[in-house]
Parts: C-alpha cells; structure tokens; sequence
C-alpha cells in the first residue's frame, strides 16, 4: 500500500467518544477496514483453530498467480490421490479428474471443497507441503505474527493443526480483497460445476441476511468452534469483520453482524477532492500541461465525526519542465486530522509530454510571426 505506516497503525478516532460495541460471543474477534486499517479488536491476538477460513490464503495464493500470469482461470486442476483423500466438506473428486480452476476456485469459495483446496495448492506448488511453506511465508510478509498453517484446507492434522489468530485473518482477508475477481465467487449463493451436474450452496449465509455483504469464507470444525471473515460494503466502505470460536452458528452470524453493524454506523470512507489531481503547467513541453493521478490507496477510514476537520495539502512544483513521464511522480498529497498526518499520497504524471525540439521552437516562432494558427 502506497498509505504511510501511520494510517494503518491509527485509530484516529477517540475510542471514548465511540459507542460501546456490546459483548460478543465468540472468543475472539476483529474489525478492519479493507484498506487495513485496524476499527475494532476483542482478544485479537489469541491463537485459535480457524477451521476453513484458512481456505482465504489458499485463495489468495491463487489470485497471485492469477494475476502473475502462472495460470489462468481455463488452466486444467487434476485431483491426485491425496487431495480426493480429503474428509469433511467436499465435491468427490475422482482421482485423475480435471476441473477448471474457475470450477475449483467456485467450489472452495462456495462450497469449502476441502478436496479442491489441496488439488489447487498441489497444481501452484507441486506439493501440499511446498504450498503450506507459500502460505506461511505469505503470512509473514503481510505481518502475521499469530499463525502457522498446516494444510491447504483447515482440516486438523495427525498430532498438529493450523493455529492462526483473528487479526492475522483480518489482514489476509485485506490483502485478498485486493483482487476483486474473488468476489465473483465468494458472493455466489448457488451454482453448480462439472456440467450442472454438481450443485453449490453457499455456507455463509449471511449473504442472504445481511445488507452488502461480498463474502469471504466460513469455518467450523469441532475444535475450532464456529469462524468467518465477513466482507461487506456500502457507500464506498469496505469492512472485514472475523470471528472465531463462536459456539453456535447463530452467534457467529450475530457476533459478524454486530461488528459490520459498528463500522457502518461509525466509520466512513473519505477520499481527497478532485481539485487534488488538478493540472500542474509544463515548460519546453509539447503540452502546456499534465494531468495528475493519485498513486495507490487514497482511501482513508474516518470516525464520521472526524470528517469536518480533515485536511488536504497539495505539495507539487509550480511548473515541471519537460520531458514528463507517465507514472512520473511529481509531488505528494498530505492528509492530516488537526496536526496528525493521516496518509500520505503520491501524485503522478496521468500522461507523457514530450519535450519540444528546435523545429519546434522554430515552427512556433513562425507562427507567431505570420499570425497563423497555433
């Protein structure tokens, strides 16, 4: 993210001047922004069984190599022997069969296939165990601290299982929704594979019962206790609400709800005006002008009452002297909340402007001259 490390470790609100969220009933729980901004913990750092909501790095993974070009969603998955191994949730993979990977991302996002999840990890890395390294690493460089998996799937191992935490799974589940396409499935509520011929229900069932809400994944098994990373968004706020080890499924809807209830109620997304992106002049450029863009997240979550106060700063050159690349960056936007900077934005180049050359020095002088058109 292109925000400085302050925004994410701020909670810019007075937490006295927000209201009490109420007793949960899971063990543990998180509210993030989708931009990884921290709203609201309860015993977050606590290790615990995230039973098949491990299933959102496995899917993150995916989405990388996806996005890295590795494979593509037409790319064939076999079942091995292993993965058609797998107990709990599954859709019955037949050693040797293929799925798509659309198919296979469809029934780990919709339907938990523990079975898929292992094919899908033992196509990206050639084993289950070299993904299970993939995904540990990957945990590390998002700053999870609380975790080690054990398997693509969430399933308990012979003598070990996956130990993870409710803000670690907050922060995957940040980084996962960074790739939009995954919201083509986990917002599915049914659907079927292999031809129609295999239904899929959604098990988070949330997304018929609560307002804007896109996923992600839900988990239980019985060590574990009831988990979900909830996404959600309304009027441009995306929250991300995870809890684990809540004894019922009801209380883990309730426990879900009432944290997105929270954000949406206090929180808000507040973006920089337009005006921040307003056109810097250009010397000895073939255009007299460039465009800006902003670079990054220029997404920032506010106490709604904190709005009023918030500040932009602009700090750009009076004019840039060509040639100005796209991408360029060319100054910075400073979002502050009275003397506390909130984010920091780069502004770039939206367009290249070349600089003039003698000829065209020369054409310009002869039009001045002549009086003819610019």
């Amino acid at each position: 993210m292109v925000c400085t490390a302050a925004v994410l470790g701020l909670l810019l609100m007075n937490a006295a001047a927000l209201p009490e969220l109420g007793a949960l009933h899971a063990k543990s729980a998180a509210l993030y922004a989708a931009n990884g901004q921290e709203l609201y913990v309860s015993n977050a750092d606590e290790k615990l069984q995230p039973a098949s909501v491990t299933k959102i790095m496995t899917m993150l993974l995916a989405m990388e190599a996806l996005e890295r070009g590795e494979v593509t969603l037409d790319t064939m998955i076999t079942g091995s022997e292993h993965a058609c191994s797998m107990g709990g949730t599954q859709i019955w993979l037949e050693p040797g069969e293929q799925l798509t990977l659309d198919e296979m991302l469809k029934a780990i996002a919709v339907g938990s296939a523990n079975d898929c999840a292992v094919a899908v990890a033992e196509h990206l890395a050639g084993t289950e165990a070299a993904f299970v390294e993939r995904m540990n690493a990957r945990a590390r460089e998002l700053g999870c601290t609380g975790t080690t998996f054990i398997n693509a799937n969430g399933l308990d191992g012979e003598g070990e299982r996956t130990l993870t935490t409710a803000r670690d799974l907050a922060l995957i589940s940040c980084e996962l929704l960074r790739h939009p396409k995954i919201l083509d499935y986990t917002g599915i509520w049914m659907d079927s594979i292999r031809g129609g011929k295999f239904a899929l229900a959604n098990t988070n069932k949330m997304l018929r019962s609560y307002k804007g809400l896109t996923g992600l994944k839900t988990g239980y098994i019985r060590e574990a206790g009831f988990c979900i990373s909830a996404s959600a968004e309304r009027e441009g706020l995306s929250l991300v609400a995870v809890v684990m080890a809540a004894p019922t499924k009801e209380d883990r809807m309730a426990d879900a709800a009432a944290l997105l209830n929270y954000g949406f109620a206090n929180f808000t997304a507040w973006t920089p005006p337009e005006e921040s992106c307003a056109a810097v002049p250009v010397t000895l450029g073939r255009a007299d002008t460039v465009a800006l863009r902003m670079e990054g997240d220029s997404v920032c979550v506010l106490e709604k009452s904190a709005v009023s106060t918030v500040e932009a700063e602009r700090r750009v050159p009076e004019s840039l002297t060509a040639p100005v690349e796209e991408g360029q960056q060319v100054g910075e936007l400073i979002v502050r909340n009275g003397g506390e900077t909130l984010l920091t934005v780069p502004l770039c180049a939206a367009e290249s402007v070349e600089a003039v050359t003698v000829f065209d020095l020369f054409g310009r002088f002869v039009r001045s001259v002549t009086g003819t058109g610019a």
